[in-house]
């Protein structure tokens, strides 16, 4: 007998589509999106790519089988709605999910999409294929995943060692399109074929991504867009300046200063702000002496004064937590007064710089001996910033560092080969829970481990937590773990930072999430009212 947990997915999507359609008098379709952008991804390939630069451009070219409901800002497991998936099921024991799936769907070169595609997607993502991925960065979300077998052309299961109810969440992300089988991973770097809402039309690396609407699109009237051009600015002030300037519709990644420039000089523009869930952090090499001492580890996590990187960044407007995102935006996060009692965590900033140059002082360190060092981070300023203020922190320490500044296609490869000492990083969790964060961070061995911590007791904890079906008991174990990390210095979090988007008020359907940006791109439901 099999438990039908898809039925409240299904039943809120027809909601949702009976909502659509009592509005539809006031949507029109056409026009092209302008969106300033940030930065140029390495590729398009979204199962190799772990950046925004990727994400956000190429997330309306897929469909996932399962997605978080585009119109609600806080993703939950409440919130998984049916994709090309059309419900799903669990068996009795939680070790088997199947799918029935979405008929007369086509790729965008017009081959079938089939269950075929699915299987080849995972083979890919675990590493079975022939073909390989050139970089795989959430190889570790599917440790627990033994095979996925189909029945006929329209219906796949999922086979997993072991009970793991959060397994869905990670199927809803934004980072688990469906490849198709006929076109290889070569080709998808740089012309990914979907079966989303919009086509690929042009990639000019460090110029444009743009992309046209499907009109073979398997979900009829949508999209509303004819298309979506995002120009490459990697300078946020000329990229602010071009929306004030007119020359853009939808801006995202406005810091906090800047977006008192965006209402004084474009007083019509609509703008929010949320947390992205993507903690800044400090990455420290432990297979690299000096700091293969963690005593050194451990005077760099004290002497951190959180609180002056989210004053001096965000104007105090940020969270300070550990590796899970705090409420009242996360769902799993400790809560201020539990994380206010980890190491150096705690308001006494002089005391935990005093402990730490004692640290330091003990294998020799001191004012007359200065440790120089770099500090590696990605060339934006969304790292560079942060990275300046850690170097000045620093040098409490007697540790003396100059800015590494890398090209995103430089950085990713970078820190998967381990090769640096220290670095300021952006921690992108792709989902608001536990079992996608722990497994591609901190689990021994993970691809995006990139400071190669390795605890069996916090591994076998970790896997603890994802059996576990009752909330409450799992989000003890998950504080658990938390505390654990900041202990052992895995991957010191400093802050998670709050940013703003910003549109013109022709812009409609806009719904910015809450807990991940990863997963609300599709945009298949925005529209332009002019």
């Amino acid at each position: 007998m099999k438990r039908r947990l898809g039925a409240f997915a299904t039943a809120g999507a027809l909601l949702g589509v009976l909502f659509a359609a009592g509005a539809a008098s006031a949507q029109k379709s056409g026009g092209i999106l302008r969106s300033p952008f940030f930065d140029s991804p390495p590729s398009l390939s979204l199962l190799e790519e772990s950046t925004f630069a990727a994400n956000r451009p190429m997330m309306g070219v897929f469909n996932n089988l399962v997605m978080y409901d585009q119109h609600v800002p806080q993703n939950s497991m409440k919130t998984i709605v049916p994709d090309l998936a059309t419900s799903w099921s669990w068996n009795e024991e939680g070790t088997e999910l199947t799918m029935p799936l979405r008929r007369g769907v086509k790729w965008h070169d017009g081959e079938p999409f089939t269950a075929g595609d699915v299987v080849c997607t995972w083979d890919l993502l675990t590493g079975k294929a022939p073909d390989k991925l050139r970089i795989n960065p959430r190889m570790a979300w599917y440790a627990n995943l033994t095979e996925v077998t189909t029945n006929g052309d329209y219906e796949v299961t999922f086979h997993l060692k072991r009970p793991q109810p959060a397994f869905l969440a990670m199927l809803a992300s934004g980072w688990s399109p469906i490849y198709p089988c006929h076109v290889s991973a070569r080709e998808m770097r740089q012309h990914p074929i979907g079966t989303g809402p919009f086509k690929l039309v042009e990639f000019r690396p460090n110029e444009v991504i743009r992309v046209a609407k499907n009109p073979d699109y398997w979900k009829q009237g949508r999209p509303y867009l004819d298309g979506i051009e995002y120009s490459i600015i990697k300078d946020l002030s000329t990229r602010t300046l071009a929306f004030i300037g007119g020359k853009g519709d939808l801006l995202n990644g406005v810091t906090i200063p800047q977006l008192k420039d965006v209402k004084n000089q474009a007083p019509q523009a609509i703008c929010e702000v949320v947390t992205s869930n993507t903690p800044r952090n400090l990455l420290v090499n432990r297979d690299k002496p000096p700091f293969d001492n963690p005593e050194i580890r451990r005077a760099m996590s004290l002497t951190l004064d959180r609180k002056a990187f989210v004053d001096i960044l965000y104007e105090g407007k940020g969270w300070i937590g550990g590796a899970m995102l705090p409420p009242p935006d996360g769902l799993w996060g400790m809560p201020p007064e539990l994380s206010h009692t980890l190491p150096g965590y705690g308001p006494d900033i002089a005391k935990n710089g005093a402990e730490a140059q004692k640290l330091m002082q003990k294998p020799g360190y001191g004012p007359d001996n200065r440790l120089k060092i770099q500090v590696s981070t990605r060339n934006t300023s969304y790292y560079r910033d942060p990275a300046v203020i850690l170097i000045d922190q620093l040098k409490q320490i007697y540790i003396d560092a100059e800015l590494d500044p890398l090209d995103t296609t430089q950085w990713y490869p970078k820190l998967m080969r381990k090769d640096y000492n220290i670095g300021l990083n952006i921690t992108e969790n792709e989902v608001d829970d536990p079992d996608p964060t722990f497994s591609e961070n901190y689990v021994c061995g993970a691809q995006r481990n990139y400071t190669g911590y390795c605890n069996q007791q916090v591994d076998r904890l970790v896997e603890e937590q994802s059996r576990q079906t009752d909330p409450g008991k799992r989000r003890s174990l998950v504080w658990e773990i938390e505390r654990k990390l900041v202990e052992d210095d895995a991957r010191p979090i400093i802050f998670y930072g709050r940013i703003g988007t910003c549109w013109q008020p022709e812009v409609k359907g806009v719904v910015n999430m809450v807990n991940s940006i990863y997963n609300g791109s599709r945009f298949e439901d925005l529209w332009l009212d002019r």
